[in-house]
Order: structure tokens, then C-alpha cells, then sequence
């Protein structure tokens, strides 16, 4: 998994590690040109492993040095998107371990390799220029499989959570376009299963997800538009926080709380949430866990607000359980 940590595994040139090159502010002779020359060559190296991309037989090695390296290769992701054949090439590694999907014989080695394509595509998913075009071209889509996968072994866990990475590079920057592909495609179900079965961290990330969908307007009426959807991501929600009673976990609790104080911003949803929303949000179970941060603590104590009826002017309003008939 080293391979996905780039800024904790750099070599002491990048790192900061050797002595500084001379300022061009101190007086150094050539300290522009040889800035230039640097980054030219750092370019160079990209694109010599961009295209190794396109030769089966070069293909692991370049996976593996540019996702270690893409943070330095400055403007990868359009030299990604633009290099013809490169996209089909990480595909081709995408399609390729589905058949180890069912049954569940996914190998460490396949796993790190096919995570590292995975890390390119998340670097074409963040980068402004290239982001709408890889959404246009439905490549998310290919990944769902993955979400959609049930084994807790390392190399499943890895794939999922390098999966989740590249719908959060998506989602970080707030693009309605962005969302509503996401919903229409039915991200939410995969993130949910995600969100009961993973690791902590792939937790916290598919519940990053699931908020920033709801922070968004479009989200937040899709998810409070139907009794069973608003149960399905509250039921979710509520077992999460009974297991962070036993395992406490301050930056998966921070999504979930907004998670909670953005449903409360539905007049529906948050008259559910009267019945609905666990009792340890109530009671102070977490008051240390949140000890260190005041954000959070701060939302929780608006969403208790909401619920409670402070926030919400006006007669009361049948809840979501009025649909359903409870």
C-alpha cells in the first residue's frame, strides 16, 4: 500500500532531505535556468512514462513510478487524458481483474497494480481541466464493480478504498454536473454497503461521499425524496454510531454528525430525525472524542437544535414516517 502514500515515501531529493539549491534571490548565477531545465526534465521523465504506458511489457513499472510520483509531474492528468491510447491502457487494467471479483481471488501484487492505475485516474479526476471529461466519459462506472465487492481481505480493502479516492477527487470540488451523475448512477447504494462492511478509513471516506452529495441542494432533495432512501442512509448512519461507542473515531464521527445536521435541513427529514436519530448523539457519549474539535462540536450542538424543534419555524410538518405509515 506504499505505493498509494507518495508524499510519505518520496527520496530525500524531494523530500527536502539535501542541501537547498541556490536562491536565483540570493545572487546565484543561473537559478532560473536551471529551475527550468529541472522542471523540463521532470516533464520528459512523465512523458517517457506515459508513454510506457502503451507496452504491456512496461506498463507495471510505469503504473507504479508515475502514481508514486504524479504530486511532482506537474499538469499529469491532461498529459493522461491526451496521450493517445493512455485511458484504454488503465482501463485494460481495470477490466482485467473483474474476473477475480467473483469468486474472491484477488492477489496482493494484482491489487497493488491495479490500484496504481486506479491513483492516475484519480489524479485525471481532480485536475480541473480533465475532471467533466471523465465524467462525460462514464469512466466511474468502471469502478463500481469494485464497490460493489463484499471480501474484507487486504487486497479487496485496498481496492475499494483506491476506488472511493477517485469518486472523492470527484465530489471535493462542489459541481452540481458532478453529483447528479453520481445519483443517477446509484453511487449511494455502493457507498452505504461500504459505509456498514469496511475499514475506518474506507468508511470515512464513502461517508465523505455521501455528505458532500447531500451538502449539495440536488442531493440532498434526491435522498429526502422517498421514505426508503432517507431510512436506508439514516439506518446506516445510526449503526455507525453505535459502533464508534466501542471503537471511537473523531474524523469518521465528524462526517457523520454534518451528515446528520444537513438531513435536518429537510423539514421532513428532520421531524424523522426526532424519532430516528441515536440516543448517543444525545446523551454526551462522545463528549471526549470531540473534546479537540470544536467544529464538530459546534455541529452537533445545531443539529440538536434542529431536531429538539429550534431550528424550525412554522407548524409542525409530517416527518418521513408519515409516508411510510409509522
Amino acid at each position: 500500500m506504499a505505493n498509494m502514500q507518495p508524499s510519505l515515501n518520496m527520496p530525500p531529493s524531494f523530500a527536502g532531505a539535501s542541501p537547498p539549491s541556490p536562491s536565483p534571490l540570493a545572487g546565484g548565477s543561473g537559478g532560473p535556468a536551471m529551475g527550468q531545465a529541472s522542471k523540463e526534465k521532470k516533464m520528459a521523465s512523465a512523458e517517457q512514462l506515459v508513454l510506457d504506458l502503451c507496452d504491456p511489457e512496461l506498463r507495471e513499472n510505469a503504473l507504479l513510478e508515475l502514481s508514486k510520483k504524479r504530486e511532482i509531474f506537474q499538469d499529469l492528468a491532461p498529459l493522461l487524458w491526451h496521450s493517445f491510447g493512455t485511458i484504454a491502457a488503465l482501463l485494460q487494467e481495470i477490466v482485467s481483474i473483474y474476473p477475480a471479483l467473483s469468486p474472491p481471488t484477488l492477489s496482493p501484487g494484482a491489487s497493488n497494480r491495479v490500484c496504481n492505475a486506479l491513483a492516475l485516474l484519480q489524479c485525471v479526476a481532480s485536475h480541473h481541466e480533465t475532471r467533466i471529461l471523465f465524467l462525460n466519459a462514464h469512466i466511474p462506472l468502471y469502478l463500481y464493480p469494485f464497490l460493489n465487492t463484499t471480501s474484507k481481505t487486504r487486497p479487496f480493502e485496498y481496492l475499494r478504498l483506491t476506488s472511493l479516492g477517485v469518486i472523492g477527487a470527484l465530489v471535493k470540488v462542489d459541481d452540481t454536473e458532478v453529483i447528479s451523475f453520481l445519483l443517477q448512477t446509484e453511487i449511494i447504494p455502493l457507498c452505504l454497503r461500504t459505509m456498514e462492511m469496511g475499514s475506518e478509513l474506507s468508511k470515512t471516506v464513502a461517508t465523505f461521499i455521501v455528505q458532500k452529495i447531500l451538502l449539495d441542494d440536488v442531493g440532498l432533495r434526491y435522498i429526502c425524496a422517498t421514505a426508503e432512501r432517507f431510512f436506508a442512509v439514516g439506518s446506516v448512519l445510526a449503526n455507525m454510531v453505535v459502533s464508534l461507542a466501542d471503537q471511537p473515531s473523531t474524523r469518521l464521527l465528524k462526517h457523520i454528525i454534518r451528515c446528520y445536521l444537513r438531513l435536518s435541513d429537510n423539514p421532513r427529514a428532520c421531524v424523522a430525525l426526532q424519532s430516528c436519530l441515536p440516543d448517543m448523539l444525545k446523551d454526551g457519549t462522545f463528549n471526549n472524542c470531540l473534546r479537540d474539535d470544536p467544529a464538530t462540536r459546534r455541529w452537533l450542538q445545531q443539529l440538536l437544535h434542529n431536531v429538539t424543534g429550534g431550528g424550525m419555524g412554522g407548524a409542525p410538518q409530517p416527518g418521513l414516517d408519515h409516508m411510510m405509515g409509522i
